[in-house]
């Protein structure tokens, strides 16, 4: 092929080469615009409206519509596509960072306790459920949408070793139960459209205040009362400034949420962020490498973690969280 067949044949593919390269720019675009509102609402520390809370939970996962998007920018030769890319991967890298207080306590260690969490789906996973405590020992066992069959299966299997317990009873969803080695006092725990018990602990002669955390989902139409939901427990978790306090159940929310970051700003610590294990995904349990960690035990600064674990509960879609946890006198 000679010099002026090579130009000739350039010359016809140049508009097909610029269409392609109009239509990379255009979906580096799109990616980046998506990536960039839910990226705004965190910059801005709030949750916005539908989409975006539900897109938030899975925060991460943006890494990936944002490569593609540098991607795209780099075929299209888009300069400024490829900069918008750079700043959002950037802020990404930066909120994936564990949120909130960490630190030893200061003062010495009084008392041990293991915690187990489980949402156990409708009570469908009950039985699993049952064989999970008795092989893990826990001190104290949250128990979220425990109906009226789960509630009479957990008295039947494990009142012998958990005598004392705090109820809100209901069907599907909406019951909830505490059960404990612990004595237990009640308390009137937090409202809320499904249960939310709570309760004061004699842990060996030190007092804690338990609450069990089950707020609504963030669904398309119900963000207010998800929002308020997660702001009557912000409240509970200010009030309990004084007193050794475990707050832990299904929070709907992970710490890319406004609403519970605004739960840790009150001084309680995520027990899974102390142990290394803030971003082990904990719903949906089939897919739990691309899950999220909605599943929490939140500690005031008295409280030191060693370990988390979260365990697959057979017939529910959370993974259930164990946290050893030592109580520590005022330093």
């Amino acid at each position: 092929m000679d010099t002026a067949t090579a130009r000739w044949t350039a010359r016809q593919d140049e508009p097909g080469r610029r269409a392609g390269r109009r239509l990379a720019a255009w979906c580096a675009g799109l990616l980046f615009a998506g990536v960039s509102v839910v990226v705004g609402c965190r910059v801005a520390d709030i949750d916005g409206v539908t989409p975006v809370p539900q897109l938030l939970a899975f925060l991460p996962w943006l890494l990936v519509p944002a490569g593609f998007g540098l991607l795209f920018s780099l075929l299209a030769r888009w300069w400024t596509g490829l900069v918008w890319g750079v700043v959002l991967l950037a802020l990404l890298a930066w909120f994936i960072e564990p949120y909130g207080k960490s630190g030893e306590p200061a003062g010495p260690a009084v008392a041990e306790m293991r915690v187990l969490t489980s949402n156990v789906k409708f009570g469908q996973g009950t039985s699993a459920l049952v064989d999970a405590v008795r092989r893990e020992k826990p001190d104290v066992v949250f128990v979220e949408e425990c109906d009226y069959e789960c509630d009479a299966q957990l008295k039947q299997a494990l009142t012998k070793d958990y005598p004392h317990r705090r109820a809100v009873e209901g069907g599907g969803s909406e019951g909830s139960v505490i059960l404990s080695r612990f004595p237990l006092k009640g308390t009137a725990g937090v409202p809320g459209t499904m249960g939310m018990p709570g309760a004061v602990a004699d842990v060996d002669g030190h007092t804690v205040r338990l609450q069990l955390a089950h707020p609504m989902p963030p669904l398309p139409r119900q963000i207010g009362l998800w929002r308020s939901e997660l702001g009557a427990l912000r409240d509970f978790a200010a009030d309990s400034s004084d007193t050794p306090t475990v707050l832990a159940g299904d929070f709907n929310a992970s710490q890319d949420h406004a609403a519970f970051r605004h739960i840790l700003d009150t001084g309680l610590r995520d027990a899974a962020r102390l142990t290394g294990s803030d971003r082990t995904p904990s719903w949906p349990s089939r897919t739990a490498p691309l899950g999220v960690q909605i599943d929490h035990v939140l500690v005031s600064p008295e409280f030191s973690a060693r370990d988390a674990r979260f365990l697959g509960i057979s017939g529910s879609d959370h993974r259930a969280l164990v946290v050893d946890l030592t109580l520590h006198g005022r330093g």
